[in-house]
């Protein structure tokens, strides 16, 4: 009996200090979770961009470093077909989600689902909007992405070295589903704005506000279509462009190829400003043949590893690393957020940004 008292007297013992462990000295702390043969499923937007699928692929690789399964799938820019994707990852039992949302409203009944079955969501590079169930925002400086294409512009024209001008702008922005839209475009329009309203810079169409400027799905074909339009009906007779601000990079292209039909890219009519950005492979080719102008690098690997970091701590019950927690509110909760700094990129510096960080190799851009 006495030896029976002492194994239950032990028993006890070991099942109070298990008990404790975990907890903080006040009582609180999370208990630490097992992450063994976890599943972490990443919706993309497309395949039709080079960097979605350099995104998928990054964070892929990341996760699978720190032991973690990973399902990848692509909504090919139809937002009913990424709801879709993610209602299929929750209903297979993914631990947690990592979402570039195509469409930043569509997403609330099925993150609903996916909170009801406690998997954190991590925000990829475009904030969903409009529910609490979003965990964390990985992300670049978006405001400033819009700055750098502004200040580009300006510096190219020599309007900081005072140049009168006046000289012809465009100005096109992103999807209007898209809530990055509006910080690179107000990030361009700070630094804009000061010399339209001095006519230094003239719109000559007058589409300037936001809702007249936007590209469905950043797509260059609508965006060349645009710049046809705006070539006809707004640069008759001896009028030129000499910049077009341009927010992404596969914009870019559709609105050079709207230019090059309208006899751009001549001694006669050289090449306005073209700004961009993404570092696509075309684009950095464009720049080095001297008809696209300039675009910002975001450094894709290192988004990726601040994404799996937040993936990562949020399952092991730890707070993720974040450096923002002010500036994004989604309509129903202000997100904490990482975000990373963009770089502009022109055909001087391409080399050092690019080439000698091992971003691409020399012959990618032949």
């Amino acid at each position: 009996m006495r030896i029976s008292m002492k194994v239950l007297a032990a028993t006890a013992a070991l099942a109070l200090s298990l008990t404790a462990c975990g907890q903080d000295s006040e009582g609180g702390g999370e208990e630490k979770k097992d992450t063994k043969d976890a599943v972490v499923g990443i919706a993309m937007p497309t395949k039709s961009s080079e960097r979605w699928i350099a995104d998928g692929d990054n964070v892929v690789k990341n996760l699978k470093a720190k032991g973690y399964e990973t399902k990848l799938v692509f909504g090919e820019d139809k937002p009913d077909q990424q709801v879709s994707q993610i209602e299929g990852m929750i209903a297979q039992g993914v631990d947690a989600l990592v979402i570039a949302a195509i469409d930043n409203k569509s997403l609330d009944n099925v993150l609903q689902q996916a909170a009801d079955a406690d998997i954190p969501v991590i925000a990829y590079d475009r904030l969903i909007l409009g529910t609490e169930n979003v965990d964390y925002y990985a992300s670049f400086d978006n405001e400033k992405v819009g700055a750098l294409q502004g200040t580009y512009i300006v510096e190219q024209l020599g309007l900081d070295k005072g140049e009168k001008g006046p000289f012809n702008i465009e100005l096109f922005a992103g999807s209007n589903d898209d809530n990055n839209t509006r910080y690179f475009f107000d990030g361009a329009m700070k630094v804009l704005q000061p010399y339209i309203d001095k006519k230094q810079l003239v719109v000559q169409s007058k589409q300037t506000e936001l809702n007249q400027v936007t590209t469905l799905r950043w797509d260059g074909g609508t965006a060349q279509k645009r710049m046809d339009d705006l070539l006809t009906s707004s640069y008759g007779g001896n009028k030129r462009v000499d910049a077009v601000l341009s927010p992404y990079d596969g914009i870019s292209i559709g609105i050079l190829s709207a230019l090059r039909g309208d006899g751009y890219g001549t001694k006669a009519k050289p090449w306005p400003v073209v700004t961009g950005q993404d570092a696509e492979v075309a684009s950095l080719k464009s720049i080095i043949a001297g008809e696209q102008r300039q675009t910002v690098y975001k450094d894709l690997r290192k988004l990726a590893e601040v994404a799996t970091n937040m993936v990562d701590a949020s399952l092991k019950g730890e707070k993720p690393e974040t450096n923002d927690t002010k500036s994004y509110d989604n309509g129903a909760k202000v997100v904490p957020a990482y975000l990373l700094e963009p770089v502009s990129v022109d055909k001087e510096n391409y080399k050092k940004e690019l080439i000698d960080t091992g971003y691409y190799k020399e012959s990618d851009l032949n």
